[in-house]
């Protein structure tokens, strides 16, 4: 696999992987701290946006600064990464906010864990065949350190309790 490739595979399982967890984290906090649907979806709006703005731009600055260390003049490299950093937590940030404007509150939470689990496996899923691992064994990993992080969310969550 060539280095370009590389970094971009990087960049996508960077932002799908921690708009998962992130999102899902946020979400799931919030939600379990107040019931109030329209503070949930404006948190998770506002995760969204802000840190793929961020991520993409840091990506964008991280590969540039790499490509400037190596005395490589690639301005196309460092921007497509970072566009796929942006497009990738965009796309996996809105995977569990959708449950959360679809379904009642009573239940919209556990769907959207599930939803970022199953997201998550998937991810690691496809990681795990792109770079000829064990498929199941990476799909498992990410799962795991994703729902570890979900899991302080809803703790948090319940000690931060605001209704």
């Amino acid at each position: 696999m060539k280095t370009i490739d590389k970094e971009y595979l990087q960049s996508a399982m960077f932002g799908f992987n921690d708009a998962l967890v992130s999102t899902t984290g946020v979400i799931v906090g919030v939600s379990t701290g107040t019931n109030n649907k329209e503070v949930v979806i404006l948190a998770g709006v506002v995760t969204i946006l802000v840190e793929a703005l961020s991520m993409g731009a840091g990506q964008y600055s991280s590969s540039k600064s790499a490509h400037q260390l190596d005395k490589i003049d690639a301005f196309k490299v460092p921007l497509i990464s970072g566009v796929i950093m942006f497009g990738s937590y965009f796309l996996a940030g809105l995977i569990p906010l959708l449950p959360i404007l679809i379904f009642p509150m009573e239940y919209s939470r556990n769907v959207a864990i599930v939803a970022a689990l199953i997201g998550l496996f998937v991810l690691g899923y496809f990681k795990g065949r792109i770079v000829k691992v064990s498929p199941l064994k990476s799909a498992l990993e990410i799962l795991i350190i994703g729902g570890l992080a979900t899991s302080v969310g809803i703790i948090v969550g319940n000690i931060f309790n605001v209704q």
